[in-house]
């Protein structure tokens, strides 16, 4: 007796759902427009959250994960005398390598602002004098020429490594291998013979697109001879060091000052975890007010349906008098109901996820489908009819 219940019900929903599509024919634009709330606010929450996650996806990409494993130390704010209480010499290294842990390498950098001339021609570039090992660290490609010896970064030959749009701006008829260019850093000129150009390309702390790098060994004996450098960049046994590392830093500065913000730390791992804290929360935002379009859509199917029941009183009627009863009635129109928003829902995660794959080809940017925001999306839609 129960099951003979059971397969009567089942059959029972089974004619609604079908009477339901007979209807949607019926009435094709006023379900066109039932379905429109809802297949828009369903496509707004899948693109917003599509897009936040190839955005997040794609700084990744272009920050590389090589650079995951590196820490970048800057000189921080000055005291009341104007020092800043760390020098970054070579008593400053052994300090990193005796107190820092998991440090796989230690890299002294010098930043300088020069011109390069070749001929009639000049470019403005930002020049970075080097130790061996920094651009192997990086992985940087030699588009052609040979890199830096230990020997050229040592003694401080006037060698120079270019990257590839400076060498275009520079030597536009021709390679740059060999050739000879003047650089003028702090209002002197020195002879540089550029031995390599390196492939456009960003990671870690760097990019090499216009950048010119220069053997240290020349900054400290040619430039500045008092060996101190304004910038390290640590590289790391491990990515998953990089928090540890940088709090270990700053307690050392700390301890060793007396005063906070004496260094300036930061790592590429909690610069990406910054970018996907913000990213995340504006998609978040974005697809609660888009999610607002999905009850709007839903309102109007309730405002559809009362409009529907109105011109349906005969109907209604006729199935009262053939014996339906009032529970079997307002199921029927509860599944019509349903059903405009599942149709809505599917349709509109198809509508969404073709937007998305549109707006990420053209931006160039990895498609990144957070499925769990479809589900929700689409049970959400459910849920309101």
């Amino acid at each position: 007796m129960e099951n003979n219940r059971t397969l009567k019900k089942r059959y029972t929903m089974f004619e609604d759902f079908y009477n339901a599509l007979q209807n949607f024919k019926l009435n094709k634009t006023r379900t066109f427009l039932s379905l429109l709330g809802i297949i828009i606010g369903v496509a707004s929450v899948i693109v917003i959250t599509t897009l936040g996650q190839s955005a997040t996806d794609n700084i990744k990409k272009s920050f590389g994960s090589s650079g995951l494993d590196q820490v970048s130390l800057s000189q921080g704010f000055m005291n009341r005398r104007g020092v800043t209480g760390i020098t970054f010499n070579d008593n400053f290294r052994s300090e990193l390598w005796d107190y820092i842990p998991h440090i796989k390498s230690i890299y002294y950098n010098n930043s300088l602002s020069a011109t390069l001339m070749y001929g009639d021609i000049s470019a403005s570039a930002n020049a970075t004098a080097i130790e061996y090992g920094f651009l192997e660290m990086n992985n940087y490609e030699l588009e052609e020429g040979t890199s830096f010896s230990v020997t050229d970064t040592i003694e401080g030959t006037q060698k120079a490594i270019i990257g590839s749009e400076l060498a275009e701006s520079l030597f536009p008829e021709g390679s740059a291998i060999g050739k000879s260019v003047i650089m003028t850093i702090s209002n002197v000129r020195f002879g540089f013979e550029i031995i390599a150009v390196l492939k456009s390309q960003s990671s870690g702390f760097s990019s090499t697109g216009s950048a010119v790098y220069i053997p240290r060994g020349f900054y400290t004996k040619k430039i500045m001879p008092s060996q101190i450098a304004n910038s390290i960049v640590l590289q790391l046994t491990d990515q998953n060091h990089a928090t540890r590392v940088v709090e270990a830093i700053k307690n050392y500065a700390k301890e060793k000052t007396g005063q906070d913000n004496m260094l300036q730390v930061m790592s590429m791992q909690s610069m990406l975890d910054q970018y996907d804290q913000v990213l995340g929360t504006v998609s978040l935002l974005l697809s609660s007010i888009a999610a607002i379009s999905l009850l709007v859509g839903g309102i109007g199917i309730m405002n559809i349906m009362i409009v529907t029941v109105t011109e349906r009183r005969k109907e209604i009627g006729i199935r009262k008098a053939l014996g339906a009863s009032p529970n079997a009635i307002r199921l029927q129109f509860l599944v019509e109901s349903a059903s405009i928003s599942l149709l809505g829902g599917i349709l509109g995660i198809l509508f969404g996820l073709l937007l998305s794959f549109i707006a990420t080809y053209v931006l160039d940017w990895v498609f990144s489908v957070q499925f769990v925001f479809c589900l929700i999306a689409f049970l959400f839609s459910a849920f309101v009819g």
